[in-house]
C-alpha cells in the first residue's frame, strides 16, 4: 500500500498539526478497539486473542527499527523500559545528557544519583565533544520533543564508542516518521501513542543482547516467562531468554491498537512517510518566511498565536507564544495552509 492509498484510513477533522502530542489511530486500529471493547462490555471472549496483538505489535516495531523481534521488549512508558539500564549503572558511573532532554529520558538516569551515579548535562550541539573516557553513558532523544532538532545519531554512536561508553536513545518523537537503525544503540525505547499512532499504554525497547546480560529483570511477572502461560504460579524462577524477560504484563487494549498502526507502517514504509512529513514541515516553515529544515516538528514565534490558530480551528501545541507544529502522514497541504492563513492574519 502506498502513502496516497493509506492516508484513506485517517478520519481528522482539518487542521490537527499536533501528532508531537498524540498520534491520530487509522480506521483498522480504531476498529480494532471498537471491537474489543464491545467483547470486553459482554464478556464475550477470554483475553489470549487480545494478547496476540502483543506479538504483532513487536514484529511490526522491530521490521521498523531493522532489529530482531527477539531484541524488543515490550512495556508501557519509555521511562519504565529504560529504568533497568539505569538501576545496572555502578556506583561512580557517569551518564552525559542534553541539556534540555525529556525527562523520560533523565529522570530513570537522575534518581540514581544517591548511589553514586554522575549524570552530566550538555547543550545538544556540544554532546559530542562532551564524550571523554570517563563517559559511561551517553542518552539522548533521536528528535528533541521541544522543538524537533534532529540529533546526529551516528555522530554520537561513534564517539560513544569511541570510549567505551553505552548508547540510550529516547526515539518517541522519531519513530514512525524518521527511519534508523535501532541495532546501532545498546537500549532505544519509544512510547507508541505518538508518531506510531497507538492507544497511550503500549512502549517497545530494543536491547542489545550485550547489554541484557549486564540487566536485571526486577519488574518480572508472569508475562515475562519462557511461556507465559505456564508462569502463572510457583517456583522455580523460569524466565524468557531474551528480550522478553525484561516485558510487562501488557495493558491488552493499548495493543490492540497498536498492532495495526505499526503493521500499516510498516508496510507503508518509514522513507516515504518521512518524505511526504519534512515536506510539509517545510511548506509550513517557508510560508511563514523561515529556512526549510529535516524534521517532522517545527517551532516557530509568531505573536499571537495561541489565538490565532484556535480562531482558525488549527490545532498544535503553543507555548510562550512559540508554535509547535507536527506533520504525520495523515496532514494534507490544505491542514498547512489553512495554519498559515491563520498565523498571517
Amino acid at each position: 500500500m502506498d502513502l496516497e492509498q493509506a492516508q484513506k484510513l485517517w478520519q481528522p477533522d482539518p487542521g490537527w498539526l499536533n501528532t508531537a502530542t498524540y498520534g491520530l489511530p487509522p480506521d483498522p486500529a480504531w476498529t480494532a478497539l471498537q471491537d474489543v471493547q464491545a467483547d470486553w462490555r459482554a464478556g464475550r471472549v477470554s483475553f489470549e486473542g487480545w494478547g496476540e496483538s502483543v506479538g504483532r505489535s513487536r514484529s511490526a516495531l522491530a521490521r521498523l527499527f531493522g532489529v530482531d523481534p527477539a531484541d524488543v521488549a515490550i512495556g508501557s512508558t519509555a521511562s519504565q523500559l529504560l529504568a533497568p539500564v539505569a538501576a545496572a549503572l555502578p556506583a561512580g558511573a557517569t551518564v552525559v545528557v542534553p541539556e534540555e532532554e525529556f525527562t523520560s529520558n533523565l529522570f530513570p538516569w537522575l534518581v540514581q544519583e544517591e548511589r553514586g551515579v554522575r549524570v552530566r548535562t550538555v547543550p545538544l550541539a556540544g554532546l559530542v565533544d562532551a564524550i571523554d573516557g570517563g563517559t559511561d553513558l551517553v542518552a539522548f532523544s533521536l528528535v528533541q520533543s521541544s522543538d524537533g532538532t534532529v540529533a546526529p545519531y551516528e555522530t554520537i554512536v561513534a564517539a560513544a564508542r569511541a570510549h567505551g561508553a553505552l548508547v540510550a536513545v529516547d526515539a518517541t518523537q522519531a519513530a514512525g516518521w524518521l527511519p534508523f537503525d535501532a541495532g546501532l544503540a545498546d537500549v532505544v525505547a519509544v512510547a507508541a501513542y505518538k508518531w506510531l499512532m497507538a492507544p497511550r499504554g503500549a512502549a517497545f525497547a530494543y536491547l542489545a543482547p550485550a547489554l541484557r546480560e549486564r540487566l536485571r529483570p526486577d519488574a518480572a511477572g508472569w508475562y515475562a516467562g519462557r511461556d507465559p502461560q505456564s508462569s502463572y504460579y510457583g517456583p522455580p524462577l523460569r524466565l524468557a531468554d531474551d528480550a522478553r524477560r525484561f516485558d510487562i504484563s501488557p495493558a491488552w487494549f493499548s495493543y490492540v491498537g497498536a498492532a495495526p498502526a505499526l503493521e500499516l507502517l510498516a508496510e507503508i514504509g518509514l522513507p516515504a512517510v518521512h518524505a511526504h512529513d519534512v515536506a510539509l514541515a517545510n511548506r509550513f516553515l517557508t510560508g511563514l518566511g523561515r529556512a526549510p529544515g529535516d524534521s517532522a516538528i517545527v517551532v516557530v514565534e509568531v505573536p499571537d498565536a495561541q489565538e490565532k490558530l484556535a480562531r482558525a480551528g488549527v490545532r498544535a501545541a503553543v507555548r510562550a507564544g512559540r508554535v509547535r507544529a507536527a506533520f504525520h502522514l495523515y496532514t494534507t497541504e490544505d491542514d498547512v495552509d489553512l495554519a498559515l492563513t491563520a498565523l498571517s492574519g
